[in-house]
């Protein structure tokens, strides 16, 4: 087996790497004060941004679901990678040569599975470039050229060609050492009579990336009539090609759909080309498969779901677009942004579209003219004779529930008044209390489905506090002020160290009362204490983290190292405050333990321990007095 990273190399990689460059490739981030950025969390559905990245700490943290960590930590989660995989990963992208200090260089062969994967994906994309070159591939060439694609396009996009023969590319990589069984579970052979054969052969190849811009897959158009196979013909299902997880071209577009807060969704690999060459570079579309769910993730994300974002679909005008479109509206209420759908005169896509009229006219194309539930309920309607009752009847009985599905009460009403002009029907109230009935109906029969009570269905911020499990012992309460204090005072000692040190390293585990923030100021000790983190304040994060006995302490001290604070001002006078109330509850709690204790043993006390105890309290009492008169100065 291949040895253990290095440490030293670790810590070089962790702060190398900025974590909101790192994250920005998944999401868009936002200014959230305080040095801090915001964005959509990746982990959980979330309407507004709780997910937090702190670039001088090189930690996030997310608020509602509670994940949080280092740059390591995000991209183990995100992209499902142990830590060795993940660690390459980040040195490669920062051209790190890592060391082993079990058997020191680590052959290729015993890297993380995925690290290989993609590296053999990466190979294959630079095969199919360089094959696309040669004699055999003057048919894809030509494919190219009819539709408008040059050879500085095929070069952006990455467009290849896989040789017809029956072993080209596998011979290739079995000459880069990578195994038969590697080149099955890539995706890019597949088993054959005499062992592993190409799976691509003969056709035009379209890498597809994900959104961190790897190559995990990839999309293969046929060229010749004896080719036997589908037109397109994609990647299998691999352990990191998802085909519902990715978006062909989101990762030349993201940047873009983020600025712009705009996303065109196409139908095909050439629209994708099409439109980023006429300028339309928010671009992207699915890889044989619907537009779903996972897509919708992938899009909110960079859109942040902001006011004025917007999702244009555009398919085709045939039956089997309209069909599309209104697949797409099932799902339109999972965005917060506004949907359109663009279909161009006579029906074509992109692609045709600008071999006929231009550039100008793909950019026209992708301007919003309908909104998608007009054009889906217009679909609807349209199937039925709206000239008498009966088919109007119809028409509403087919789209009433579709618009009862809209969430929004207020724009639920507006489209049904919409839908009653559609339709025909002149009496608008009729039809919106047709549409609240059915939604009502449906959500009555949600619940007896076993859905959860309206009182515990409280939202991101009910789950925010129940969701983790924190230490055994009371749970935190921040309507107390001492739980209130003690969060603020562990949140200095994380973010902003040389405020309370040395002071805080004095500071006992029993000075916390709530057991979550007690064991996170146990971890500060065990990492050598908050003035560790007065000259290098991302180790010293690091160390605390690493000092963390499980996953729910864990979060915690991401949670609390990117917290905003509460305070206008965070100064010595600020910290000094907290400083002063937590300790000057501690030492009132002490007084009251000792006179309680006194109390219950009433004479039964013996003289020396009374003495004792009466002289621990008077002490208690003067330094109690002590901080109450001059603060942090009688720490």
């Amino acid at each position: 087996m291949a040895g253990r990273i290095n440490d030293d190399d670790v810590k070089a990689v962790r702060d190398a790497v900025p974590i909101d460059a790192v994250v920005s490739e998944y999401l868009q981030l936002r200014n959230a004060g305080g040095g801090n950025l915001k964005g959509l969390c990746p982990f959980h559905d979330e309407k507004s941004p709780s997910f937090q990245v702190s670039p001088g700490k090189g930690l996030f943290h997310c608020f509602g679901c509670q994940e949080g960590g280092d740059t390591i930590a995000f991209v183990m989660k995100i992209d499902h990678l142990t830590f060795s995989e993940t660690v390459e990963r980040l040195a490669a992208k920062a051209g790190i040569t890592l060391r082993y200090e079990e058997g020191g260089y680590n052959p290729s062969h015993q890297r993380g599975e995925r690290i290989r994967l993609v590296e053999a994906h990466k190979i294959a994309a630079d095969f199919y470039r360089e094959q696309l070159n040669g004699p055999e591939a003057e048919i894809g060439r030509k494919f190219l050229a009819e539709r408008g694609f040059d050879q500085d396009a095929a070069a952006h996009f990455g467009v290849g060609y896989s040789p017809a023969g029956w072993d080209h590319l596998t011979r290739f990589l079995r000459g880069k050492g990578f195994s038969d069984k590697e080149l099955i579970s890539s995706g890019l052979s597949q088993d054959g009579r005499r062992g592993p054969i190409d799976r691509f052969r003969g056709r035009l190849m379209w890498p597809i990336s994900d959104t961190s811009g790897e190559i995990v897959g990839f999309g293969a158009r046929k060229l010749r009539d004896d080719d036997n196979g589908p037109k397109y013909l994609n990647t299998p299902e691999t352990s990191i090609y998802k085909k519902s997880q990715v978006l062909y071209g989101i990762d030349l577009a993201k940047k873009d759909i983020a600025k712009a807060s705009r996303a065109v969704v196409v139908e095909g690999y050439t629209d994708v080309m099409a439109c980023h060459l006429a300028g339309v570079t928010t671009a992207i579309a699915t890889c044989g498969t619907a537009f779903g769910n996972d897509h919708i993730k992938i899009l909110r994300r960079l859109l942040m779901d902001n006011g004025s974002a917007r999702v244009i679909f555009t398919f085709d005008g045939d039956a089997a677009g309209q069909k599309a479109a209104l697949r797409a509206f099932e799902d339109d209420q999972k965005f917060a942004a506004e949907t359109y759908i663009a279909i161009a005169p006579d029906s074509m896509d992109p692609c045709d579209l600008r071999l006929a009229k231009g550039d100008d006219a793909v950019r026209d194309l992708v301007e919003p003219r309908t909104p998608l539930f007009e054009f889906a309920l217009r679909q609807i309607v349209g199937r039925y004779d709206l000239e008498t009752p009966a088919g109007r009847a119809a028409a509403l009985d087919e789209a009433a529930p579709v618009v009862a599905k809209i969430k929004t009460s207020s724009v639920q009403r507006e489209v049904a008044v919409q839908l009653a002009g559609f339709v025909g029907i002149l009496d608008q109230e009729f039809v919106v209390h047709r549409v609240n009935q059915l939604a009502q109906w449906a959500r009555g029969r949600g619940d007896q489905r076993g859905s959860a009570p309206a009182s515990s269905r409280g939202g991101a911020q009910h789950q925010q506090v129940q969701a983790p499990k924190a230490p055994q012992g009371p749970a935190l309460n921040l309507r107390s002020p001492a739980h209130r204090t003690e969060r603020e005072l562990l949140k200095l000692a994380l973010q902003k160290p040389a405020l309370v040190s040395p002071a805080f390293d004095a500071y006992g585990v029993d000075e916390f009362t709530a057991p979550p923030y007690a064991a996170v100021r146990q971890c500060i000790a065990e990492a050598g204490g908050a003035e560790l983190g007065v000259a290098e304040t991302r180790e010293y994060l690091v160390q605390v983290l690493d000092a963390t006995p499980d996953d729910t302490v864990r979060k915690l001290v991401t949670e609390l190292a990117v917290e905003v604070f509460h305070g206008k001002s965070i100064d010595e006078t600020y910290a000094g405050q907290h400083l002063v109330n937590v300790r000057l509850r501690a030492v009132d709690r002490r007084i009251d333990d000792v006179q309680s204790s006194l109390a219950r043993l009433g004479s039964n006390v013996a003289p020396d321990h009374l003495a004792a105890a009466q002289n621990e309290v008077w002490v208690l009492q003067q330094y109690a007095q002590s901080l109450r008169s001059h603060g942090a100065d009688a720490l």
